[in-house]
C-alpha cells in the first residue's frame, strides 16, 4: 500500500527540510513508512524516582525530581560550562551542560521543579549529572506512561535535537496521524492460531507501550510478521523453481553399482548413505534439485559429491564442481582424480592459472561430451565454458559465492536447468540455514567416518610455551607432523609477515634438528605449492603458516595444530583450522595459544572450542556472538536485514513463522482465498520494494 506511508518525512510536523535531510543521510529515513519502522532498541522503566541522598555510582541512569535553586556560568572559553544547583528535601546536586548552553539556560527558571534523568557521578562529596534529560513537572506527566522507548540516533542528529527523545516526539505526531490507515498484513486465521495482536496496535505499542505485557505482544507480532514474509518469499521461490524449471531425470546407477562393488576405498557412514539416498531421489524425480549438504570438516562430503557425479554421468550427463579458491579447487581435483581414473572417467581442472592451450582442449572436450567431470574456480562461470549436457553442478563453500553467480551455472544447459548441490563445511545454525537457504532442501552429514578419534583441544597461555614446545618434540619424535598458524593482522601485510617471520625464527631456534616449511599469502602460488608438497611428503616436520592453510591440503600424518594468538580468530575459523588435523587414525591435538588478558567474547570462543568438536554447536555460539551478517559475508547481507527480529535470539518464533508459511501454501498455493487477501496484497507490495520484506507502506 502506498499513499500516506510514502509521504516524505519533511512534511511531518516538527521535522522540516533540514532535519529531513539529516534523517535521510544518518538513518535512511525518507518517508512516514520508514520512520514508523524505526523501532526502539530498548526501553527505560521511568516508574522509579530517587532522592538525592539515595544516589550511588553503581546506578545506571536515574530519575530525580528537584527544584532549581540557582544557575551559574563557570569557566571561560572552551572550558565554559553551565551549572544548575538543584535541591530536594534530602540534599543538593549539580546539573552540568558543556554544549548548547544558551538554549538550555533559557529553560532553567529559578524555582521550577523538573524531572532530571541521567547517569549520576560523584565528585568529592557532591553529586552531579552531565547533560541530563529534563522535563518540567506538570499534572500531565505525573500520569504519563513511564515505560519509555530508546531509539538509535547519531551525533549529528543529537546536535539538531533529534536524540532518542526528539525521535520519540516526532513519532508522537506520526502514530496517531496514520494509525487508522495501517493495513492488516496477516489473515485472521493466522492472528488467531498464533495469538497475535493486530498490526496497527502492534505498531502503537512498540513505540508507546501501555505496559510490559502489551510491549511483549507487540514485539512478538512484528517479529513473527518479519520472519513470516521472509520465509514465505523463500518458499514461493522454491515453488516457482520446482514448477518452472524441469530437471533431467537422472536415475541410472550402473556406474554407482560398479564403484560400490569394486572400487570404494572405505565403508560409507550411515549419514553419508542417508544423504546419497536423498540426492538420488531428487535427481531421478524430474524436478530440478537444489540441495544444501552440510557436513563438518572431515565428514566425507567429497565422497558424497563423487557418488552424485556418478549418478549424473551414468545417466548420460556431465558434472562440475566449483570451489572458491584455487587451493581448494586443486585439492578437490587431486582427491577426485584418483576415483575418476579408477572408473575410467575423464576429469579436468580449470582455474585462473590454467594455460591457454589446456583451456582450449577443455572447452573442446566439454562440448564433445568426452570430458565428464570439470573441477574449477569461478572460471567455470565464463561464457566460453560450454557443456554438451551439464546435469549436476556442485558448489563448495556456497556462502563465498553470490546467488547471482550460482544462477550463472543454471544457464549452462539450455534444455534443462542442472541439478544443484551446494556443500558447506561451515555448519550453519538451523535458524540461519532456514533463512539463507530457505529455497534449498537441506541434508546433514552428522557423523564422522569410523576410526576417527575426536581431536583433543586445550587452551594454553604464553607462559606455557616451553611445555608446548616439549609436547611438539614428543609428537615429532613419534613420527607425526605439526602445524603452527599465525593470525592475519588485516591492517598491515608487513606486520603479518613480521609476525610470521618472528614466529618462524623462534621455532627454528627451538627445533634446530627439524625441517620446517613456511607458507603465507604473499608468496607466489608455485612457491606455496612447493612448500605444501614438502610437508605432504613428510620432508618437513613443522609447517609455520598464516591462515592460508584454513582450507589447505589433507595431511593424515599431521596430528598437532597450534594456533597462535587464538583470541584474534573467529569461532568458525578456529573450527576450520582445527579440522586440518584429525585426518588419520592417530590421536590429534589442537592447542590454542593466547595472552592472559582476554575480552569476554574471546574467552567464550576459546572455552567453546575446548568444550566441543560439534560444528553445529560452535556455529550456534558464533551466531550469538557475531550475528548473522558477519557469519555469512556480504553476499547474503540483504537476506538478514531484519528490522526487529533477531536470528540468534528468536529461533522459536522463526520456526513458528516458517510452519505458518508452509501451512498457508499447502492450503492455498496461489493465495487466492478471500481470507488470504491481506497476505497476497503484501506479497505483491514486497515485489515492488525488493529487499525490505516487511515494509508497511
Amino acid at each position: 500500500m502506498s499513499g500516506i506511508f510514502d509521504t516524505r518525512i519533511e512534511y511531518l510536523k516538527g521535522v522540516g527540510p533540514q532535519k529531513a535531510e539529516l534523517l535521510n543521510k544518518e538513518l535512511n529515513i525518507f518517508t512516514y513508512g520508514d520512520l514508523l519502522q524505526h523501532y526502539p532498541f530498548r526501553y527505560e522503566d521511568r516508574t522509579q524516582f530517587f532522592k538525592i541522598r539515595e544516589l550511588n555510582e553503581e546506578l545506571e541512569n536515574v530519575q530525580v525530581i528537584a527544584r532549581i535553586k540557582n544557575v551559574e556560568l563557570v569557566g571561560a572559553g572552551g572550558k565554559r560550562r553551565l551549572v544548575a544547583h538543584v535541591v530536594d528535601e534530602t540534599g543538593e546536586m549539580e546539573m552540568t551542560w558543556f554544549k548548547g548552553i544558551q538554549w538550555v539556560q533559557k529553560k532553567l527558571p529559578v524555582g521550577a521543579v523538573y524531572i532530571f534523568f541521567g547517569k549520576p557521578a560523584q565528585y568529592g562529596r557532591k553529586w552531579s549529572m552531565a547533560h541530563p534529560e529534563m522535563e518540567l513537572v506538570t499534572a500531565a506527566n505525573e500520569t504519563r506512561n513511564n515505560f519509555q522507548p530508546v531509539y538509535s540516533t547519531t551525533e549529528k542528529l543529537r546536535a539538531r535535537f533529534l536524540d532518542s527523545k526528539g525521535i520519540s516526539r516526532i513519532l508522537e505526531q506520526l502514530v496517531p496521524l496514520v494509525y487508522n490507515q495501517i493495513p492488516e498484513t496477516l489473515s485472521s486465521d493466522i492472528l488467531q492460531q498464533y495469538q497475535l495482536i493486530e498490526k496497527r496496535e502492534a505498531v502503537r505499542q512498540i513505540h508507546f507501550p501501555s505496559n510490559p505485557e502489551l510491549l511483549h505482544r507487540a514485539r512478538k507480532r512484528l517479529k513473527f510478521e518479519e520472519f513470516f514474509y521472509l520465509q514465505l518469499r523463500l518458499l514461493l521461490m522454491k515453488v516457482t523453481r520446482t514448477e518452472k524449471f524441469r530437471g533431467q531425470s537422472l536415475g541410472n546407477t550402473d556406474l554407482l553399482t560398479d564403484f560400490y562393488k569394486n572400487h570404494i576405498p572405505f565403508e560409507l557412514t550411515n549419514a553419508q548413505k542417508r544423504v546419497i539416498r536423498e540426492i538420488y531421489s531428487d535427481m531421478k524425480s524430474g524436478k530440478q534439485m537444489n540441495r544444501l549438504v552440510q557436513g563438518d570438516v572431515g565428514s566425507g562430503k567429497t565422497m558424497v559429491a563423487f557418488i552424485s557425479m556418478l549418478i549424473a554421468i551414468s545417466s548420460g550427463a556431465q558434472a562440475c564442481l566449483m570451489a572458491p579458491t584455487e587451493i581448494l579447487a586443486n585439492q578437490h581435483y587431486e582427491g577426485l582424480k584418483e576415483y575418476a581414473e579408477m572408473m575410467g572417467l575423464k576429469i579436468a581442472l580449470l582455474t585462473g592459472s590454467t594455460k591457454k592451450s589446456a583451456r582450449k582442449v577443455i572447452h573442446e572436450e566439454l562440448l564433445s561430451g568426452e570430458l565428464k567431470i570439470l573441477i574449477g574456480t569461478h572460471a567455470l562461470l565464463e561464457d566460453v565454458v560450454q557443456f554438451q549436457n551439464l546435469g549436476l553442478a556442485i558448489v563448495d563453500e556456497q556462502h563465498r559465492f553470490g546467488v547471482a553467480q550460482r544462477a550463472k551455472l543454471w544457464a549452462k544447459n539450455e534444455s534443462f536447468v542442472p541439478h544443484v548441490l551446494v556443500m558447506t563445511a561451515t555448519p550453519i545454525p538451523r535458524t540461519l540455514a532456514m533463512t539463507l537457504y530457505g529455497d534449498l532442501d537441506v541434508s546433514v552429514i552428522d557423523e564422522l567416518p569410523a576410526g576417527r578419534k575426536p581431536i583433543q583441544t586445550v587452551h594454553r597461555y604464553d607462559k606455557d610455551r616451553l611445555k608446548v614446545f616439549g609436547f611438539i618434540n614428543q609428537e615429532v619424535q613419534k613420527g607425526r607432523q605439526v602445524y603452527i598458524v599465525y593470525p592475519l593482522i588485516e591492517e598491515s601485510e608487513k606486520m603479518d609477515l613480521k609476525n610470521l617471520m618472528d614466529g618462524f625464527e623462534s621455532i627454528s631456534r627451538a627445533f634446530p634438528n627439524y625441517h620446517l616449511s613456511i607458507v603465507n599469502g604473499s608468496m607466489k602460488a608455485e612457491d606455496k605449492d612447493y612448500e605444501m608438497q614438502r610437508f605432504v611428503k613428510g620432508e618437513t616436520q613443522i609447517m609455520v603458516a598464516t591462515t592460508v592453510i584454513e582450507v589447505g591440503v589433507n595431511v593424515p600424518n599431521a596430528s598437532v595444530m597450534i594456533i597462535e594468538n587464538a583470541e584474534r580468530f573467529g569461532l568458525s575459523q578456529l573450527h576450520q583450522l582445527r579440522g586440518r588435523v584429525g585426518r588419520g587414525a592417530e590421536q590429534s591435538y589442537c592447542i590454542l595459544m593466547s595472552k592472559y588478558e582476554l575480552s569476554k567474547d574471546s574467552r567464550i570462543r576459546l572455552e567453546t572450542m575446548v568444550r566441543t568438536n560439534d560444528g553445529f554447536e560452535i556455529a550456534d555460539v558464533d551466531l550469538r556472538l557475531r550475528g548473522p551478517g558477519d557469519m555469512m559475508g556480504t553476499q547474503q547481507s540483504g537476506i538478514t536485514d531484519l528490522m526487529i527480529a533477531d536470528l540468534s535470539k528468536d529461533a522459536p518464533l522463526l520456526t513458528l513463522a516458517r510452519d505458518a508459511a508452509q501451512q498457508l501454501l499447502a492450503n492455498d498455493p496461489e493465495l487466492t482465498q478471500p481470507a488470504n487477501s491481506p497476505i497476497l496484497r503484501q506479497v505483491k507490495q514486497q515485489k515492488k520494494t525488493a529487499v525490505n520484506w516487511s515494509r508497511i507502506s
